[in-house]
C-alpha cells in the first residue's frame, strides 16, 4: 500500500518486534502449545493475538454466550422443524447479520465469508474452503444435529439473498453443512 502524503511504500501486514514480560508458567504452556500443533512459538503468539483482535474482543460487545455442545445439540433436537424455521428467520437472521456488521463494518461476500470462517475456526466446528474454477465450496463439520444444519442454512441463504443479493447453494447432514456459490 502507498502512504502518499509521505510518499513512503510499507505493507500493512509488516511485522514488528517487541517485548513482553510473561509469567515463567504461562511461557512453558505456550511452548507447549507451540510444540504439541508443530508451529513456531512466535506463530502460535501472533495466532492468539489475531484470534483476540478478531473475534474475542467482540464476544462481550455482540453477547455472545457460551453454550456446552451438549446443551445446543438437546436444545435443537428437542425443536420441530416448523420452530427451528422459525427461529432462524425472525431472529437467528437478522441477529447474524447484525453480528457481522458491527465486527466488519460491512456486509458483502468477502466480508460474510471471512467472518464466517474466523467464527468456525473460534469454535468446535471445523471449515474447508475448496476453489473449483469459479466455485467456491465452504464445508461446515459441527457434530451436532439436522436442525442445527437446518437452522444455520436458513439463516445463511437469508443473508445471502436479502442482504448479499448472492445465490447460494446449501445442503445439509446430520453433521455438517456445505455452501457453494460462484464468483
Amino acid at each position: 500500500m502507498r502512504n502518499d502524503l509521505n510518499n513512503i511504500e510499507f505493507d500493512q501486514n509488516k511485522t514488528i518486534t517487541m517485548t513482553f514480560r510473561i509469567e515463567k508458567t504461562i511461557l512453558g504452556e505456550l511452548r507447549n502449545e507451540a510444540r504439541i500443533k508443530g508451529i513456531s512459538l512466535n506463530m502460535l503468539v501472533n495466532n492468539i493475538f489475531k484470534d483476540f483482535v478478531y473475534w474475542y474482543a467482540f464476544d462481550k460487545k455482540i453477547g455472545m454466550v457460551p453454550l456446552p455442545k451438549p446443551v445446543i445439540l438437546s436444545l435443537f433436537r428437542s425443536l420441530g422443524k416448523d420452530e427451528v424455521v422459525d427461529i432462524a428467520t425472525r431472529i437467528g437472521k437478522i441477529e447474524i447479520y447484525d453480528i457481522a456488521l458491527f465486527m466488519k463494518s460491512k456486509v458483502n461476500m468477502d466480508s460474510f465469508m471471512d467472518w464466517i470462517d474466523t467464527r468456525m475456526r473460534n469454535s468446535s466446528m471445523h471449515i474447508t474452503h475448496v476453489v473449483d474454477k469459479k466455485m467456491h465450496i465452504y464445508t461446515i463439520k459441527h457434530n451436532l444435529c439436522l436442525n442445527w444444519s437446518l437452522h444455520n442454512k436458513i439463516i445463511l441463504e437469508s443473508i445471502f439473498d436479502e442482504f448479499i443479493g448472492k445465490d447460494v447453494e446449501i445442503d445439509i447432514s446430520e453433521t455438517a453443512f456445505t455452501i457453494r456459490f460462484e464468483r
